[in-house]
């Protein structure tokens, strides 16, 4: 299933910082940076400075919701 093979990407991506761009509402696009902080059966964390932790699901990814550039 393809959830499965973005959960083990994002996995593989634990500790290193990175660059995201999210598309919230209203096509509002936002790029932060951040560290994968953990992983869980239907969600991640982020650790980001400016918003301190923010949680996204893997199908955030699948929609294109959330893009990790890197």
């Amino acid at each position: 299933m393809m959830l499965n093979k973005i959960k083990r990407q994002v996995e593989e991506k634990i500790g290193k910082e990175l660059i995201f761009r999210f598309n919230g509402s209203r096509n509002q696009i936002e790029e932060f940076k951040g560290v994968v902080n953990a992983t869980y059966s239907a969600v991640f964390t982020i650790m980001v400075d400016n918003y301190g932790v923010r949680s996204f699901s893997y199908s955030d990814i699948l929609t294109n919701n959330l893009e990790i550039v890197e």
